[in-house]
């Protein structure tokens, strides 16, 4: 399965453009750019398990300085400072990963999505309109 299965081509690439310069990623934006708010708990599993390059079950630090690399194989990679900050906002148990079925509380308002992963917890508050 690929990226573009789940999501848009056209999607994944003007988010892609819209953080090509170092240091301007927002994880929530680029998520809601590419059309995870749209997707289903299963769909967003789906995309953790394509960005899961190693298939440990985990996104380890390494792996998430890649992350853009997932959706499109031209994108840039991300700044230490832009992975330590992805890191930082779905790894709530300071393992220094982010598991596929790590069950958070932190989702029960997220649309009552409850037992998915850190990662999807990132990629779900890009579904709440912060306004």
């Amino acid at each position: 399965m690929s990226m573009t299965d789940l999501l848009s081509a056209e999607d994944i690439k003007k988010a892609i453009g819209a953080f090509a310069a170092a240091d301007s990623f927002d994880h929530k934006r680029f998520f809601q750019m590419v059309g995870l708010k749209k997707k289903s708990p299963d769909d967003v599993k789906k995309v953790f398990h394509i960005l899961d390059k190693d298939k440990s079950g985990f996104i380890e630090e390494d792996e998430l300085g890649f992350i853009l690399k997932g959706f499109s194989s031209d994108a840039r990679d991300l700044s230490a400072k832009e992975t330590k900050t992805l890191l930082a906002a779905g790894d709530k148990d300071g393992d220094g990963k982010i598991g596929v079925e790590a069950s958070s509380p932190n989702l029960s308002w997220a649309f009552g999505v409850i037992n998915v992963s850190m990662l999807s917890n990132l990629l779900l508050y890009s579904r709440v309109d912060f306004r």
